[in-house]
Formats: C-alpha cells, structure tokens, sequence
C-alpha cells in the first residue's frame, strides 16, 4: 500500500538513490559527493522512504547500499514514529525479524543497523502494542531454523539485545514514557539475564560467543537492573578476568555493575565482591612483574570503582573487613603503573560525613592504611634516575609532571585525615634520610618528601606545625647536586613563606640559598616565584636584606639570565620589597635599579624604530610596569593586620613612584612620539600609568593633569584601546573629585569626540575600541554622570553610536554597549540632555534590540538585552508601551517564525514586569527560542 498519495513511485526514485549512493561512496570530486549526500539525508526523511529501504535491503545489493536502507528505516521508525498506522506495526515487525535472520550470516554492520531499528521499533510499542517484547525477540531466535546457522542466530539475538539498552539511552522518548519502559525493561531481565548466564557456562562456547555475552551485561546492568539480579553474571564477570581474550570486556562488565548508583542498596551482594576483589592482588602482582600494563590498570579500575561508590558502605561494615578492603585498594593502587587516586577522596569525605563518634573509631581504623597509602604516592611521585629521565621524551615528563599535581591533591584528602601527625612523619623520615651517614639516600628520595611537605604547606596554614623549624633546620643540610630537587627545595621555601613572616629569625637560614639559585637559569621559575612569595609575606622583615636583594636581582637582571616572564615576576619581588622602606632608601634603590634601563631607553628613543629596538623598549617598559605594581608605600592592598602597617611610618612628601614617573616623563612622551602607530608600545606605555593608578589610587593625583594631556594627544594621533582603558582608570578614580575633574572632563571630551569621528567614518574595523569606548560611557555614567551634562558632548551622537553597536557581530563589543545603555537609561530624569534623547531616539534602540532578540544576535546576550528591556520598562514606561506595539506591528518583525498572537503575549508580558528582573530574562530567553524555531528542541537543553 502506498500511503504517500501523489509522491512519485519509490521504484522510480530507486535508479536515483543507487546513483547517488554510488557518487557518496566511489566519485573522487568532493562537490558531487556533498551533493549526494544533502539529497540523501533528504530522501532517508521522505515519506518514500518506508518502501524503498527494503528495495535496497535485497541480497544482491553491496553492504553500503544496504546500510543505507537499513538506517532509513532506523531514522523513519525512531523520529516519524507517528506517521506509522497502528494496523501496520505487526507486519513492520515481522518484516524486520525476517531481515535480521537473513543478515544473521551476513554483513555484520547492516545487522547491526536492523537490530537498532527493532529495538527502536520496541522501544515504541511497549508496553501496550507489545507487552513482552525482550520475552519474544529471544523466542524468536531460539526457534529452529534450518536455513540460518545456529552461531549465527546466537549472535544476532545478543546483538539486538545489546543495542536495545543503548537506543534507550538516546532514544527521544518523551520523559513519562522513559520512565514507564526502563520499568519494563528492568522486569523483561529475567528474560535475558539466564541465556547470558547459560551462554557463559557453557564449555563449547567460543570465546567470541563469551565476549559479545559480557558486552550485553554491560549494556543492560546501565538500565539500574537490582544488583541482586546480576549477582551470577557479575560472578562469571570475575571468573572471565582470568582469560586474556575476555578480560577487557569483563572489566568493563564488572566496573558497569558496581558503578550503577543504586548499587550500594543491595548490601549482600555487594558483601559477596569483596572476596573476588581482594582476590585479584595475586593476578595483579604478576601482572606488574611481567609488565602487563592493560591487565594492571584494569584490576586497578575495579578496585576503585568499588572504593569511589561503595565507600561509605565499605566503612559501615565490620571495620577489619572495611581495612581490609581499604588496604587491598591501597595496594592496588601501589602496583597500578597509573594515577588512581580518586578513592581517596571518597572515603575521606565519607568519614568526615559520619557522627563524631563514629568519624573517630574509623579514622582510627584507617590510619594505618592513609600511613600506608602515603607511603605509596610518595614511592610513585619519586623521579626515575637520571639515566632514564634522559630517554623521555618531552610529553611523558609532561604527564609525569601532571600525575604528581594528582598526588599533590590527593595528599592534600589525607591531610584532612591525618593532621599533624603526616607533617610529623614526613619530618621524622627526612630527617633520618639525611642524618644517615651509613647508608646515603637517593636525591629521588630526598626530592619525593619535600614534595610531599611542599604540597600541604601550599595549602594548608602550618604556622602552628611544631615540625617547620626543623624543616627549615634541615633545608641547608641537603646536598643538592640536581635540579628536580634543587627546584623542589625552593617551591618548599616558597610554602612557607607565610610562615617565616610570623618567624622572622629563621628567614636568614633560607635567603641565601634562594638568592644563590636566583643565578641559575635553570632554576628561573622557582627561585623566582619564591623570592616574590618571600618579598610579598615577609616585607616588612626584610629591610636588613633589602641591599643583598637588590644586588643579587639587579645583577641577573642585567646578565639577561632569565626569560621575560621571570623578569617581570622579579620586578614585582623588588616592588613589595622597597614598599617596607623609608622613602630616601625607596629612591635610592630605584635609582640605582632602575639608572640602567633609562640610559638605555634614553638611546633606544634616539634610534629609528626597527624590530629589535622595539622589543627592547616594550622589555623596559614592562620591567618598570611590573615594579609599579606592587611598589604600594600606603598598603592599599595590604593583607596585614593595623598593628603590623604601623611597623612603617606615615610618608611625607611626593610618593617615589610618582617621583621616578615625573622624571622620566618626557623620556617616555619622546619615545611614544616615534611608536604612536604601533599598539604594542603604547599599550606598553599606557600599562606603566595603568598599573601605577591602579596601585597608588589617590597619590597618583600629581600625574593626573600631564597624564590627561599626553593620552590625548596619543588617542587623537591614533585611536587605541590601551588609551580607552587608561581613560577608564583615571574616570573611575579622579572624575568625583572636583580638583581633577577640568583635565579629567577635557580628555573624556576629546576621546568622545575622536570616536565619534571614528564612527562616521566606518567602526566596524575596530569593534576592540568600540567595546571599550562604551564600557567608558558607561563608567563616566556610574562615577560622574556631571559629564554628560556638558554643552559640547553631542549625547545624541554617542546615542545613536550605542544603538550601532548593538549590532556588531563581537559578543563582547555589543555586551558593552548593552552595559551603557543599562546605566544611561535610569538617568533620564536626572540628566535633562539624557531624557531629550532617549525621549527622540529610544525606538531605535528598542528596534535594535527586538532585532537582536528576533535572531540577530547571540543568544549568550540574552540577558544583557533583557536588562535594557527592564530599564526601558522601569524608567520610560509610557514610551515603551507605544514603542513596542508600534514595532511588533512591523509584518515578519522580529522574526518571521513568530505569530501574531505571540508578539502581543510577549509585549504584554514585558510591559507588565516593572519589579522582577529575572522574569524578564526568562520571559526573553523563552521568546528569542520562538523567533528562532528553537521552542521545544534538543537545542534549548543547555540553555
């Protein structure tokens, strides 16, 4: 019967599908093969294509051929599943029993295909138009048949039973009937879960039978099957380890099982694994010894699959049985080659979850077994030797480095547990490590403990650990004749620099070292990261060191020893380190630091611009930024307590980076003058000004006047964002204060202007600047709205540029402008120029942004829109009740997808929320999916 009246015969469409399947499998030209395949995803979704899918089924036809009907009849069954007449699904049924016999014995990925079409085809009718579907697939297949092999049959019932669950979990089943057919599913077990059993007892099955056996429990135990009702096959599961062919598959079969959250309900079952788990430390062990990677990591797995669910089960039971477990895992864990270090966590924090009380009994339980099991993170984080180290290549040590920030965060969980005493320990054995004449440690050795001190001193407040002295005791003693563990003892120092604030006496033990390293390259990274860490913590205790300090660092800075990084990461220790300082001894310092790199700027700023000099210049101008940002004599932002800033003394007088700043003024203006065009410098230039607002807030005051005078002149050379963000700065920070607001005003005035003209002549080539100008209206609006009341600001311009820029492609730039807007609206009342223009102008910006929630714009923006809806709404009401009715007239506006009905809705719906900003964002959110066809789709899950 052909239900498709007045569409072309499908064996008229037949010669064209072969044609096209033909040039999407053999024709070398890509446009033919794109082609082909846009008319055939077409043609598999055409109400043809129940007819010509069994024409492309037959025997003669080649396995692409046939793949192709076979997924049509899938596509047609699992999405269209409404077009199928109730009277045609017994016989649609028993069509696709027959193909799947006949393709039993044939291409194995056609079979495949067929038997996702049946279960989707089962998946649709149960319960009601097929009550014991799973009962009748296997009665089917256990039938004799002469014509089809019995392997063969066998293997095509256990691959429609393991595809069945897996169309489940991506089926498109409304939510109701997901839950009705797992239910189903979870009873129709009983029909399959015997084979399996009887399959894997069997002694003449072959492996690949067995194999495809345990693939099938994997699939089905995911459907939340009771763990009572696996219990025999996770048995098998556990025997099939012992045969190399099955194993993988049994691991995944086994880890599946145990993993299902309900699992931990079923406690007997879950009692009778623990002897097959602990069982398996001797296939284990000889696993590691022969080097068996794969079978290691895969016992490993279950273990921990047993340890990441069951934890808190495993702690309720008898607390040897629940040790014992615990240290089989650990022990797992020291013979597993990889990093399995999840459980850890689990258990931990099931302890921590228990009564007092009980959290003490287990935590006693447990103690050797975290003792132990520090011992092995220690033992796996140690460095091989330096022979075989040499051998790795580049991205082995790169996931050895990652495997120890693993171990780091797992001995962080074990702290938790352990406390003080795993300070103590590490300590004690350290100190036995390097104390023992008799028999000389390995520096591995040596390396591994002070990492795992460094990883808990990191994080973790041990300024009242009884052990630290000693540590720090300790530290000169070790002989360090390598830089893994060279690098390790500065990352040590680092993490405790918190605490040799609070000991000062001790910091003279470890300063030298640092300081000596600070002239290693290859010890850049750390010895600088320490020393900042030191110069940051401990400032205020080290003016004594203040002039070694310097020496040292001015010394490998002018050696050219370290990368730029490093060099920035200097200059921001020698910044914290001069803020402790009197003034005469803060300049001083800087004179003699930084004499060296003004000398040098000075000729650069002689020299015709050219690639090398340019590096050179940005190297300075980022060496002096960098000082500028930490160098904070009036602590702005200091972490210590009143009675620690009092150690240094209220400054007098002009504030020594301001000093320094006026000084090389007219040396940074001459180099600007030559690099105006190039962005990189002058946001090089613009970073030094930045940094220093930024730290020294209202000393920066006597800068402010020839600052505003020299970025204008910049931004009107050439427009760059730098400039902008700089303008940002000082609005944010001098606008309110009416000693600076003439230059203040002046410059906010001129960058205006300057971007205004950049508009009229065509912005779209600089959304960059067009975002941060806009971020700058909307900081003039927040600090010193004052500005937009000045006779020569053309508000209506910067209107209409707003409105502009609500259309720009960049996310970022039209989030900005969203931004302004949501500042500008609420001053219409206060700021008559505001009010005139939002009053003449504000349909355009409602245009603009019904356009962008119609489908113009992204929908990440949606919120932001909704924010100028709500103000629009909250503070111009009347206005946007015409405005709105006015533009949802517009026929297709704003998108041609939306009724009529639907616009009306919306606009009521926002007219109405004057109170609940989330409700209009929701309100928005709901309507662009309308404008767009996305109402009611997969798309709209994540959104």
């Amino acid at each position: 019967e052909d239900r498709s009246a007045g569409q072309p015969c499908p064996l008229q469409v037949l010669p064209s599908l072969l044609q096209a399947l033909h040039q999407l499998y053999y024709d070398p030209n890509i446009e033919n093969k794109n082609l082909a395949q846009k008319w055939l995803m077409q043609a598999q979704v055409s109400p043809q294509a129940w007819h010509f899918s069994w024409l492309l089924l037959h025997m003669d036809k080649v396995p692409e051929i046939q793949y192709f009907g076979a997924s049509a009849l899938h596509i047609k069954i699992s999405r269209y599943w409404n077009d199928i007449p109730a009277d045609q699904y017994e016989s649609l049924k028993s069509q696709l029993f027959t193909h799947i016999t006949r393709f039993a014995s044939g291409s194995k990925i056609v079979l495949t295909r067929l038997c996702v079409a049946l279960a989707s085809l089962a998946l649709s009718m149960m319960p009601e138009a097929w009550p014991c579907a799973v009962a009748d697939m296997v009665r089917m297949f256990q039938a004799e048949d002469s014509n089809v092999d019995g392997r063969a049959r066998c293997l095509a019932l256990l691959e429609l039973l393991t595809v069945l669950p897996e169309e489940f979990q991506t089926s498109r089943l409304p939510q109701y009937r997901k839950g009705q057919v797992r239910s189903v599913l979870a009873q129709e077990c009983g029909s399959v879960f015997p084979l399996l059993e009887q399959l894997l007892q069997q002694q003449d099955s072959p492996g690949f039978i067995k194999q495809k056996v345990l693939k099938c429990f994997s699939s089905w135990v995911q459907l939340e099957i009771p763990l009572m009702d696996c219990e025999n096959l996770i048995q098998a599961a556990f025997t099939s380890l012992q045969d190399p062919e099955l194993f993988d598959t049994a691991v995944e079969a086994v880890v599946n099982a145990i993993s299902q959250p309900d699992a931990q309900r079923y406690v007997n079952t879950l009692l009778k694994l623990i002897p097959p788990v602990l069982g398996l430390q001797e296939q284990l062990r000889q696993a590691v010894q022969s080097g068996d990677m794969e079978t290691s990591h895969g016992i490993c797995r279950i273990a921990v699959a047993l340890g990441e669910n069951h934890s808190r089960w495993v702690l309720g039971m008898v607390p040897r049985r629940g040790s014992e477990l615990g240290a089989a895992t650990v022990r797992h864990v020291l013979l597993c080659p990889g990093p399995v270090l999840h459980p850890v966590t689990y258990v931990r924090d099931d302890i921590l979850s228990f009564e007092p009380d009980k959290q003490a009994v287990y935590q006693q339980v447990y103690r050797p077994v975290y003792f132990q099991l520090v011992d092995v993170l220690l033992h796996k984080a140690q460095f091989p030797s330096d022979e075989e180290y040499g051998f790795w290549s580049s991205d082995e040590k790169e996931q050895f480095r990652i495997y120890r920030v693993d171990i780091s965060d797992t001995l962080m969980y074990v702290y938790e547990m352990l406390g003080a005493e795993l300070l103590s320990s590490l300590y004690d054995k350290l100190g036995r490590l390097l104390t023992n004449t008799e028999q000389p440690s390995t520096w591995q050795h040596t390396e591994a403990l002070l990492y795992g001190f460094q990883s808990i001193a990191e994080t973790i407040d041990v300024n009242y650990s009884d052990v630290v002295p000693g540590l720090i005791g300790l530290i000169p003693r070790i002989s360090i004749s390598n830089v893994q563990l060279a690098d390790t003892v500065m990352f040590t120092i680092g993490s405790l620099s918190e605490w040799l604030a609070d000991h000062p006496v001790m910091i003279n033990n470890v300063l030298p070292l640092v300081l000596q390293a600070l002239g290693n390259p290859e010890l850049s990274i750390s010895s600088v990261s320490t020393l900042k860490k030191i110069c940051r913590e401990c400032k205020y205790d080290l003016p004594p060191y203040a002039a070694n300090i310097v020496a040292v660092s001015q010394e490998v800075l002018m050696k050219q020893i370290h990368k730029t990084s490093q060099c920035m990461w200097l200059m921001q220790a020698l910044g914290f380190l001069l803020s402790a300082l009197q003034v005469e001894e803060i300049l001083k310092n800087l004179h003699s630091l930084i004499t060296p790199y003004i000398q040098q700027l000075e000729k650069l700023a002689d020299e015709t611009p050219n690639p090398s000099n340019k590096l050179a210049i940005i190297h300075i101008l980022g060496l002096l930024s960098n000082l500028f940002t930490t160098l904070d004599i009036s602590h702005h932002d200091d972490d210590h307590e009143s009675t620690e800033v009092k150690k240094v003394p209220v400054q007098q007088g002009p504030n020594p980076v301001v000093v320094v700043l006026q000084q090389v003024f007219q040396l940074i203006q001459k180099v600007l003058s030559k690099w105006l065009n190039d962005a990189q410098v002058v946001e090089s230039v613009c970073a030094i000004f930045e940094k220093s607002v930024k730290t020294l807030l209202d000393d920066f005051a006597p800068m402010v006047p020839q600052l505003c005078e020299m970025l204008g002149q910049m931004y009107s050379t050439i427009p760059q964002v730098s400039a902008i963000e700089l303008t940002r700065q000082l609005v944010h920070i001098f606008a309110h204060e009416p000693a600076h607001f003439p230059p203040i005003k002046a410059l906010f005035l001129l960058v205006t202007s300057v971007t205004l003209t950049l508009f009229q002549q065509g912005p779209r080539d600089h959304p960059d600047i067009v975002d941060s100008f806009m971020q700058l209206l909307a900081q003039a609006l927040k600090r010193k709205p004052d500005l937009f009341l000045c006779s020569n600001l053309d508000v209506k311009a910067v209107f209409q540029c707003g409105v502009l820029s609500l259309k720009f492609p960049e996310a970022p730039t039209v989030k900005a402008s969203c931004g302004f807007f949501t500042e500008l609206l609420p001053r219409c009342g206060e700021i008559a120029p505001v009010g005139q223009v939002v009053h003449e102008n504000g349909k355009a910006l409602l245009q603009a942004v019904l356009e962008g929630i119609g489908g113009q714009a992204s929908r990440s923006l949606m919120d932001h829109f909704a924010e100028i809806l709500f103000a629009l709404n909250k503070h111009c009401f009347s206005l946007l009740s015409i405005w709105i009715k006015e533009a949802m007239q517009q026929d297709g506006f704003p998108s041609a997808r939306v009724t009529p009905e639907q616009k009306e809705n919306f606009s009521q719906q926002i007219l109405r929320e004057r109170v609940n900003k989330r409700r209009v964002k929701e309100m928005v959110k709901e309507f662009t999916l309308l404008c767009r066809g996305l109402h009611g789709t997969e798309y709209t899950a994540d959104y």
